[in-house]
């Protein structure tokens, strides 16, 4: 039996009662790994005949839920796919729970946090919890940063392998919105390993002037996680040796919001 890209074919297949179903079957199949896949990579994975997939590819990536990338033959995820999942995420029924974690944690430190997700080559606030205080940095849930300049973004990248991280940035730009942003790769690729080896990251005014950000991973018992918590403040009140005193308490908030999705998790087999 022939295996192409670690997929064997009779794992991949493609049930539905209905073109559609079908379809989605197939998108199902494609957004399972982190990888890229050519036409014959899909028919080893699935079985179908190589007319019939691509066909089932052209339709799906006319309707923008995928797209062909590199030299046009291999297929990803598209932009239209990527907005759903987003917009699943900031409206999934977590949302009430986990905004609680954040507000609890806003009145424990004092500071404005944030609950994100990776998109591509940017991260995606789901949810924020502003602080009381009178200075802050207004970023409201949907907005969207650069991942090389997002302590949230480091934190993804940590937990990549290094060709899913070369893989990701090779087609970003790492544009510097201030001297301090990270825009060359091996500088980047020093302050990932550090963030792989102490849990934590930061967006040190990499982003905005006179921003500071610490995140952390919100750990997932299943596998790799697209969710981190981070707290921001202006650096005129939190600097880097203050921001690390905050992540006990950050910490604790990520475990509180991993039991959220674990216990529905729970439910979820439990009835079905």
């Amino acid at each position: 039996m022939k295996v192409v890209n670690g997929l064997k074919p009779e794992t991949a297949e493609l049930n539905g009662d209905t073109p559609t179903m079908r379809l989605f079957a197939l998108l199902e199949v494609i957004a399972a790994k982190d990888q890229r896949y050519a036409l014959q990579d899909l028919v080893e994975a699935t079985g179908l005949p190589k007319p019939t997939l691509h066909r089932m590819l052209q339709q799906l990536e006319s309707a923008g839920l995928l797209q062909r990338e590199g030299d046009s033959r291999l297929y990803g995820i598209g932009t239209r796919l990527r907005r759903l999942a987003e917009n699943l995420l900031l409206n999934d029924s977590h949302h009430g729970a986990r905004h609680t974690v954040l507000r609890q944690l806003v009145e424990e430190i004092g500071e404005s946090c944030n609950l994100t997700a990776l998109s591509g080559s940017e991260v995606v606030y789901l949810d924020r919890v502003e602080t009381a205080a009178p200075l802050r940095f207004y970023l409201h849930p949907g907005s969207r940063v650069p991942v090389h300049c997002s302590a949230s973004g480091k934190v993804f990248l940590a937990q990549m392998s290094p060709a899913q991280r070369r893989r990701l940035l090779a087609n970003a730009k790492l544009e510097a919105y201030t001297p301090k942003t990270l825009t060359a790769l091996d500088a980047l690729e020093r302050e990932v390993q550090r963030v792989r080896k102490e849990g934590y990251a930061f967006d040190a005014e990499e982003f905005l002037p006179g921003l500071l950000c610490i995140a952390v991973l919100v750990p997932n018992a299943s596998g790799p996680s697209n969710l981190c918590i981070a707290v921001q403040a202006p650096v005129m009140r939190v600097d880097a040796e203050k921001a690390k005193k905050l992540l006990p308490a950050l910490q604790r908030a990520a475990l509180a919001l991993s039991r959220i999705d674990a216990d529905t998790d729970g439910e979820d087999r439990a009835q079905a």
